[in-house]
């Protein structure tokens, strides 16, 4: 038999945790089409090259990087036409007329991927151009783990467009 005093209540507490079910699906659901997976940020500035700029550019080490990022971005330089010169880290951006810095970090995240990379040239000690690709905010996104190799190249050829 049903007790009929206790039936307002059991239906209120019914509604109440539906309520919270749907309103979390809801959340979930927003979450996901707000791209909580994380975004992955590509931004660059390229560098305008004169017939008169020279063809050598100096890349200033850094040995925080690994070596393989170096290796990767002097052949991308070398691809377009640029005869790369290895300067110590201490050195001056103005040591050269055309000079380069390079930063990039790796995260692990079921495998090893690139996560950061800056590429930054300098005219002059002047900033003419940056490529920039960050995905540390690309927590569930997949599409973080890239060639970084073939990453690299891309960012010199639109860092050097021509």
């Amino acid at each position: 038999m049903v007790d009929r005093a206790r039936l307002p209540i059991a239906t209120a507490q019914v509604k109440e945790n539906f309520d919270v079910k749907a309103g979390s699906a809801y959340i979930a659901i927003l979450f996901s089409l707000a791209g909580c997976g994380g975004t992955i940020e590509e931004k660059v500035q390229p560098v305008s090259l004169s017939s008169s700029d020279p063809r050598e550019i100096c890349v200033i080490e850094n040995s925080d990087v690994r070596h393989e990022f170096l290796e990767a971005y002097s052949r991308a330089l070398s691809g377009k036409g640029l005869t790369v010169r290895m300067l110590p880290a201490e050195t001056s951006v103005g040591s050269c007329p055309l000079t380069s810095t390079y930063a990039a970090n790796w995260r692990w995240d079921l495998a090893l991927y690139l996560a950061y990379a800056n590429l930054k040239v300098y005219r002059n000690s002047r900033l003419v151009g940056e490529a920039m690709y960050n995905s540390l905010n690309a927590a569930a996104n997949t599409d973080k783990f890239i060639n970084a190799t073939s990453k690299i190249q891309k960012l010199t050829d639109q860092l050097f467009p021509g």
